[in-house]
């Protein structure tokens, strides 16, 4: 059993002591519970960041549940990531409203002054950017989240003075 094990650590990074101390503690509180696969997932969500397809592969091993439930769960719920995400996040609203009131263009401009796609993250490690459906802020739109403070009536124009104090920090 130790081989599967030194298996599963060396496939799946967690051979990392940090990584290891702050999973298995989640894994050991709540492996017993109805439902711990979810329960699991988001503790590691909010305590490492992310939930990558090797921390998927662990955490099935540890349950003792297939890999496919781990990533079934982790691919279901959009407030999962499976990368690690930059300091700040920079979430846009593509709800009807939001899509209808000019999302597309306030994500076009993000892109520009970014360099970066939704979904991925300035080299840095500053920035990340993020498409999401309703925040549920339809009178406001269109509506980007930034750091889950919700931002209305965002205009392209207006979308470089909301992340200045945030493109300012990761140049320093």
């Amino acid at each position: 059993m130790t081989d599967v094990i030194e298996n599963t650590n060396e496939k799946t990074n967690l051979a990392d002591p940090k990584l290891r101390e702050m999973i298995d503690p989640i894994l050991a509180a709540n492996q017993e519970l109805p439902g711990a696969t979810m329960v699991v997932l988001n503790e590691i969500q909010r305590t490492v960041g992310y939930v990558s397809p090797e921390i998927q592969q662990y955490v099935a091993y540890r349950l003792g549940v297939p890999v496919s439930v781990v990533h079934g769960v982790v691919s279901f719920y959009s407030f999962f990531t499976t990368q690690p995400r930059g300091k700040h996040t920079v979430k846009f609203c593509l709800g009807t409203a939001c899509y209808v009131g000019g999302t597309p263009q306030i994500i076009e401009k993000a892109k520009q002054i970014t360099g970066i796609e939704p979904g991925k993250t300035t080299a840095n490690g500053n920035l990340t950017l993020e498409v999401c459906r309703c925040v549920g802020a339809c009178s406001q739109a269109p509506v980007v989240v930034i750091d889950d403070v919700i931002q209305g009536r965002v205009r392209p124009n207006r979308f470089p003075q909301l992340i200045r104090s945030i493109q300012e920090e990761g140049k320093a």
